[in-house]
């Protein structure tokens, strides 16, 4: 049974969440405060995280970021919010989706199975290594690890997924709807600022000089690519 932990302040919320989560057979915990969740969520063992933004002690944006930097599991972010910058923030920090309220219980948990399902099949095991080896880099699927000239390079979720798929297509173009598509899947809620904000946020962790990528390549009106030699 996979185990959630629900960071939310609002306990009518945070109940009718669970209640539907439990439902459809998962195992929820929750917390209600930043702080608290926090604590809960680096010291217990959790498969999804579903943080709300606007919390006590200390905001979701700051838990988030915490969280990210300690552990590589999936965050769904639940704001009131709806301005882009937020949201844009959100993702820059870690979080692997974002659902806006109000919204209906039922997709909710559609997009825990997602993100879970996801997740799984990404960390299945393998018989054999899979590893992609290019000028200097080096991604490890199995191990969901990248290096950069030996030196490990700390990637978040979707970070590591998008990364993986463009280098295992090297010089091979792709739209910001098709990344969309494939990395947060047909059904996800958001639009493609969401790859513009993660290819950014991989260019900083990887390229020598983000402003002049050597790795992903923006191709003007066309989308991105992986430069393979």
């Amino acid at each position: 049974m996979k185990t959630i932990l629900l960071i939310e302040d609002e306990l009518s919320i945070a109940e009718l969440q669970r209640d539907y989560l439990e439902i459809a057979g998962y195992r929820v915990e929750m917390a209600h405060d930043g702080e608290l969740g926090l604590q809960t969520a680096l010291t217990g063992n959790y498969d999804l995280i579903i943080l709300d933004l606007m919390l006590p002690k200390m905001n979701g944006f700051e838990v988030c970021k915490k969280i990210r930097e300690k552990m590589n599991i999936p965050i769904l972010l639940v704001t009131a919010k709806t301005e882009d910058i937020d949201i844009i923030r959100g993702l820059g920090i870690g979080a692997d989706d974002y659902i806006t309220k109000p919204f209906k219980p039922g997709e909710l948990v559609a997009r825990v199975k997602a993100h879970l399902s996801r997740y799984e099949r990404l960390l299945g095991a393998k018989e054999t290594p899979n590893e992609i080896e290019i000028r200097g880099m080096r991604i490890d699927q199995d191990t969901r690890k990248v290096f950069v000239h030996e030196e490990e390079i700390i990637l978040t979720t979707k970070e590591f997924d998008l990364l993986y798929f463009l280098a295992s297509h090297p010089n091979h173009v792709f739209s910001k709807d098709h990344l969309f598509n494939k990395i947060w899947g047909i059904d996800a809620i958001g639009d493609t600022q969401t790859v513009t904000v993660h290819i950014r946020k991989i260019r900083e962790k990887i390229e020598q000089n983000p402003a002049e990528p050597t790795y992903v390549e923006t191709i003007w009106g066309a989308g991105y690519r992986f430069k393979g030699y």
